[in-house]
């Protein structure tokens, strides 16, 4: 997403309590949202639920845009179309969705720590298309393939079910097409209305994991789906679209570097909610290559933070 630069005095005047109470719903929702992945996936088809969680989510948005921008908060030139859908099949349908097959295979938490990983793919694609992040995020980038690596070797978490040794490599490989699409949204032109972005982004992306599960042969018994699955897909429709708004909002009053604490708060949301509630149990290899990972992370968005984003925006 571009930088938004906020400088009127009516976002400086908003209580800066509602900011900070946006992105704690940004640390728990987003944190929480794989181990309602894990139970979504129980009973459900992983790509056909997910597909009808982001079209669901994107009608949502785009009702929210009606109601608060009009028609015109729908204006957007072609390029910006393409961004936006670009985005979607790299976010959602690539980016998610494999963490959602991934998660009948991985504890909710270790794919959690393993998407971690974001930030330190961006510095590395950063790299690739001729940017020269700061030799403090290169450091960065190296302590976190340590942690990966030690996550990888540590084993599966106990708890999990299925177990494939494929799962934690799927949630590397979701991790990128996410950076993926991160890099791709800060580079191309993309609709006015964020929240446009999203919503043409969630139904594109959508359309694509449905497909997706019809190719794969995936089918959706009704009859077949447990209480918690239900729970949990309509937990992730809900309250997915909430804590994206609450991000905008917080990203529109507090400093970015404080935004940016979600990368590395909600894993550790994620792991404590797989510990007490899907009796996810992690070995002392595992915890350490976690804590290492998010060591890196914390080291690379501070980095860039002080970088790349001068007082007064947010990105």
């Amino acid at each position: 997403m571009s930088d938004i630069v906020i400088d009127t005095p009516a976002a400086a005047t908003r209580p800066t309590w509602l900011a900070w109470a946006s992105l704690g719903v940004v640390y728990v929702v987003w944190g929480s949202t794989y181990l309602a992945i894990r139970f979504s996936v129980e009973t459900m088809p992983p790509l056909l639920s997910a597909g009808a969680r982001f079209a669901v989510s994107g009608v949502l948005l785009c009702l929210a845009v009606l109601i608060f921008a009009g028609p015109a908060g729908f204006r957007m030139t072609l390029p910006q179309f393409g961004t936006a859908a670009l985005v979607g099949i790299l976010l959602p349908a690539w980016g998610n969705g494999l963490v959602v097959v991934a998660e009948r295979h991985v504890a909710s938490g270790l794919a959690a720590l393993l998407v971690a990983s974001i930030p330190l793919y961006v510095v590395v694609l950063r790299r690739v298309v001729g940017e020269r992040p700061p030799r403090v995020t290169l450091v960065g980038v190296l302590v976190g393939v340590v942690g990966l690596v030690v996550l990888l070797v540590g084993g599966p978490v106990a708890g999990a079910h299925g177990a494939a040794w494929w799962g934690p490599w799927l949630v590397l490989l979701a991790a990128f097409g996410w950076a993926c699409g991160t890099v791709a949204g800060s580079r191309l032109p993309v609709p006015p209305n964020p929240v446009t972005f999203s919503a043409v982004g969630m139904l594109v992306g959508g359309l694509v994991l449905t497909a997706g599960g019809a190719v794969r042969g995936e089918q959706l018994h009704l009859a077949a789906v447990s209480t918690s699955s239900w729970l949990g897909w309509v937990y992730c429709v809900l309250f997915g679209s909430l804590a994206f708004s609450a991000y905008v909002y917080a990203l529109g009053r507090l400093p970015v570097s404080t935004v940016a604490t979600y990368a590395y708060v909600n894993p550790v949301i994620a792991v404590l909610l797989g510990v007490s509630l899907a009796d996810e149990r992690f070995g002392i290899a595992q915890l350490a290559g976690g804590l290492i990972v998010l060591c890196a992370v914390v080291l690379v968005v501070r980095a860039e933070s002080r970088a790349k984003v001068p007082e007064g925006t947010a990105r």
